[in-house]
C-alpha cells in the first residue's frame, strides 16, 4: 500500500513539473518502486545505476523534495570587489583602444577576457565574462551604423552630457 501511494505521488509530481531533471529523477525512483532494477531505471533515463541509487537515497530521506535540484553556487569570482569595480569603470567609460587594444572601438567578450588576463592574470572564458558582466550590471549593445550628415555639435553635447548621465542610471 505504501509503495502504491509513493508511485501515485511521484506520478503526480511528474505531471505537474516542467523541470526536466526533476521529472527524470521521479521517473527513475518510480521505476525502482515498480520493481525494475536500478540499472534498468538508469538505462531508461540515461544515467548509471549509481546515480539512480543516489536518487533513491535522497527520496527515502526527504521524499520528492530530496529529488529537487539545489541551485548550484558556481565557482566564486576570482576578481576582488575592487577589481570588479575597476573593470566596470574601464568597460563603461573607456574604449578598448584607450586601454591599449589597438584598432578596437567596441568591447567584445574576447577583448574583456584579454583585459582581465592582462590586468589581473586570471583566465576567463567568454561565457564566464558574460556572466560576470551581467552580475556587475552591465549589458551589451551593438552599434548599427554611423550617420554621414550628423551634427557634430549635437554629438558633442550627447557625449559630454547626455551619455554620461545615461550610464550613471544603468
Amino acid at each position: 500500500m505504501e509503495t502504491e501511494r509513493q508511485i501515485r505521488e511521484l506520478e503526480k509530481a511528474m505531471t505537474t513539473t516542467d523541470n526536466r531533471r526533476l521529472y527524470e529523477r521521479c521517473l527513475a525512483v518510480k521505476l525502482v518502486l515498480e520493481g525494475h532494477t536500478r540499472k534498468e531505471a538508469g538505462h531508461t533515463i540515461g544515467r548509471d545505476e549509481h546515480t539512480v541509487s543516489h536518487y533513491m537515497k535522497n527520496y527515502c530521506h526527504n521524499g520528492i523534495q530530496g529529488l529537487v535540484s539545489k541551485k548550484q553556487s558556481g565557482r566564486p569570482s576570482r576578481l576582488t570587489d575592487e577589481q570588479e569595480a575597476e573593470l566596470v569603470q574601464i568597460v563603461a567609460y573607456h574604449t578598448p583602444e584607450e586601454v591599449g587594444f589597438k584598432s578596437r572601438a567596441n568591447w567584445t567578450l574576447a577583448i574583456v577576457c584579454d583585459l582581465i588576463l592582462r590586468e589581473w592574470g586570471y583566465g576567463y572564458t567568454q561565457k564566464g565574462v558574460a556572466d560576470l558582466l551581467h552580475r556587475l550590471g552591465l549589458s551589451w549593445t551593438r552599434p548599427t551604423y554611423t550617420l554621414k550628415k550628423a551634427d557634430s555639435k549635437k554629438q558633442q553635447v550627447f557625449l559630454e552630457e547626455t551619455f554620461p548621465s545615461l550610464k550613471k542610471n544603468c
